[in-house]
């Protein structure tokens, strides 16, 4: 079984242009930037997310400049704080801050160019990392689907032609290209549980199953392709719990009590998810769902905590606030 190779990967990737590039500096977004330069001469830009958590961070931005200086392409560098809020990893801090920062650079490049595609230099070792990681925790369907290859958020095209191609056969390809790149020094750095699944797990499942990229690749396709059902049975459902009357802040509880349990879970969670981004523990909607179950009277109250907000019960519906 041959695994793909990065140029083989990029072949059918076919964005609208002008494309832009997430470009870190590090070898996967170098690679990625080098072949999508090459192959769009004069259609590439790239953009750099500089976070400003590490030492390294302004060596990182002077590598982007140099080799964007060498390669003739726009560089466009946004500042971010990503330090994390109370009960947030540093990861998901650094990724809004990363999702925040495209958008800004978004913003910015209407006024010369309209940029709406932005491609990431996520791989197939990252996306078995994510998936590990969700499995670990205890994740459902939309956390198990890792990373999609394909992303619309607040207007932008996000893509990740990279998903189905080995962090090694990108470093191959560097090499024979003779690309120049720095290596993020946090990626040696044990605490974090991606490093340790990179160091620790991943070379004996290889070693195991010696071409395990693709049929993982399979199954996580698989699971977001159960990920999409669920949603569009959630989106039909919230339509008919909504109430028709103007003003009414979520689902009827009357109608949410005469779906399925299942089904009772996945509308709720998909209403707070869309509607509030807000995304309930297991705890607190077994909780939530448990109190709308016991809900049989008009003056039964409703109230649990979810993430930094609180649903409670507003006449027959649901509502979630943010004090």
């Amino acid at each position: 079984m041959v695994e793909e190779t990065l140029d083989a990967a990029l072949s059918v990737f076919q964005p609208d242009l002008p494309l832009a590039i997430g470009f870190s500096g590090g070898a996967d977004s170098t690679a990625l930037l080098y072949a999508c330069a090459a192959r769009w001469p004069g259609q590439v830009y790239a953009v750099h997310i500089n976070h400003g958590l590490q030492v390294a961070a302004s060596a990182f931005e002077n590598q982007c400049i140099a080799v964007c200086n060498r390669l003739d392409i726009p560089l466009t560098v946004i500042p971010m704080s990503a330090h994390a809020a109370p009960g947030q990893s540093p990861e998901a801090a650094a990724r809004l801050a990363r999702y925040e920062g495209f958008a800004q650079f978004v913003h910015q490049s209407q006024q010369q160019i309209a940029i709406k595609n932005i491609a990431l230099a996520h791989h197939a070792d990252d996306q078995i990392e994510t998936f590990l990681i969700a499995l670990s925790r205890g994740a459902g369907l939309a956390g198990l689907s890792a990373m999609p290859a394909r992303l619309e958020r607040q207007g932008i095209t996000y893509w990740r032609p990279l998903l189905g191609v080995s962090a090694d056969e990108i470093r191959q390809w560097l090499a024979k290209n003779e690309s120049q790149f720095v290596d993020d020094p946090t990626n040696d750095d044990m605490r974090f549980l991606r490093n340790k699944i990179r160091r620790q797990l991943l070379p004996p499942l290889k070693q195991t199953f010696a071409h395990f990229r693709q049929p993982f690749a399979r199954s996580l396709a698989h699971i977001a392709q159960a990920q999409a059902l669920l949603e569009e049975i959630a989106e039909a459902d919230l339509a008919a719990v909504l109430p028709d009357a103007v003003g009414m802040p979520g689902p009827d509880i009357k109608a949410l009590q005469k779906l399925s349990a299942n089904r009772q879970v996945n509308v709720v969670r998909y209403w707070l998810v869309s509607c509030h981004r807000v995304i309930p523990s297991t705890a607190q909607l077994t909780e939530l769902l448990q109190q709308v179950a016991d809900c049989t009277t008009r003056g039964h109250q409703i109230q649990i905590k979810v993430a930094h907000g609180k649903v409670l019960r507003r006449d027959d519906c649901l509502a979630w606030y943010n004090p």
